[in-house]
């Protein structure tokens, strides 16, 4: 490059306009000696450059107005999928129901296919069933109560004051208590309606699961008690696949009042938190996860004294959630995570590995072994 030389005394401000104009000349000089194709191609990699740095910027911040959107309109899914499930249609409401179902097309838990062009208009949309929705029908895998269970407005309601809740110190009434007056036990206990959603809900839940973990469970034991069984769903399943196994369930006084008598199963008024009568092994679904530890603990004391060494084949069975066990998917770990979330309306918890272990060893056991087959569930066995 050719050098800029100066002659003569200049001030700073004449040096800095001097040096300015060699530079353009200089700069002038080059790109005149730059074929036409190679300066067209110079200013556009520039241009183009710019617009891309601009580009991605803008669509930065428009994926992350997707993100909250996404999160944000979430829960009107949940209210589509429940009247997908226990509500009637007026048929004036016929228009309202395509953009509903799209709604649940779109995750995939209806299909959605165009109607025969030579059978119909070609504006019809034919619905199907997919694995997800084909769990909402039927008798044997059917988890419609347990849905309804879930999305009753008693239950969801109380999240409407989530955050009033969070600002309150501890000690403090539940998230239920503070939406209804009352415990969620006194409102089961009480209300008819509830109490009945409460059990379909349950034993829907426990017909599905233990389809699948009945091979985890009955090895090994002569006899088993389902503490806060209910209605027995779960030991009845468990008696009909190994019938040499004597299956009884303890549960509170009203609860067996209202058993059914066909069933072929034991069953037993009784608290928990009181004494659990005898048996080879001890089984409980869905139960840990309403109580605190103190409560839990508790529990699990009062299984130690029910069942017999390990090597005469004694053990607890719990099935639960065990936050961060099996799949990594983000769809297992968020769904793992809000019900976590959802359990504390009633001041329940999920409680991750540590979080077990604490309390099993607190409460005289010593060893314990998590199998994650349950989806975002578990079996634990718990030995003393």
């Amino acid at each position: 490059m050719k050098q800029v030389q100066f002659t003569g005394t200049v001030n700073r401000k004449s040096l800095y306009i001097e040096i300015w104009y060699q530079w353009l000349l200089l700069y002038h000089q080059q790109i005149k000696a730059i074929p036409n194709q190679a300066k067209l191609k110079h200013f556009a990699m520039g241009s183009i450059q710019e617009q891309h740095s601009s580009a991605g910027g803008h669509q930065a911040l428009l994926d992350a107005q997707l993100d909250l959107w996404h999160n944000t309109f979430a829960f009107i899914k949940s209210m589509a999928l429940t009247t997908s499930v226990v509500k009637p249609l007026h048929p004036s409401k016929l228009p309202s129901l395509r953009r509903l179902m799209r709604v649940l097309t779109v995750p995939g838990i209806f299909s959605a296919a165009a109607a025969n062009p030579a059978e119909d208009d070609g504006d019809r949309v034919v619905y199907g069933l997919t694995p997800a929705s084909r769990l909402l029908i039927g008798s044997v895998h059917n988890l419609a109560p347990t849905l309804s269970l879930i999305l009753h407005e008693m239950f969801v309601s109380p999240f409407l004051s989530l955050g009033t809740w969070l600002e309150h110190e501890l000690p403090d009434l539940a998230l239920f208590e503070v939406a209804h007056g009352k415990a969620v036990w006194d409102v089961i206990l009480h209300d008819a309606t509830i109490s009945s959603l409460f059990n379909a809900g349950m034993v829907a839940d426990s017909r599905f699961l233990m389809d699948i973990a009945i091979r985890e469970c009955g090895h090994g034991i002569s006899s088993l008690i389902d503490v806060a069984g209910g209605h027995g769903a779960a030991a009845q399943a468990i008696a009909e696949a190994f019938p040499h196994i004597e299956c009884s369930v303890l549960d509170l006084q009203h609860v067996v009042d209202s058993a059914p008598a066909d069933t072929g199963l034991k069953y037993i008024a009784g608290d928990m938190f009181e004494s659990i009568p005898p048996a080879n092994a001890v089984f409980l679904e869905w139960v840990m996860h309403d109580w605190r530890d103190s409560e839990c603990i508790t529990i699990l004391k009062n299984c130690k004294k029910a069942i017999p060494t390990r090597d005469a084949g004694g053990k607890v069975i719990i099935v639960d959630a065990v936050v961060g066990a099996g799949c990594s998917t983000p769809k297992h770990r968020e769904t793992q995570v809000l019900y976590d979330l959802f359990i504390m309306v009633a001041n329940g918890i999920e409680r991750d590995e540590q979080e077990w272990r604490n309390i099993i060893l607190e409460a005289g056991f010593t060893h314990y072994n998590i199998i994650p087959v349950l989806g975002v569930r578990s079996i634990i066995e718990v030995y003393p």
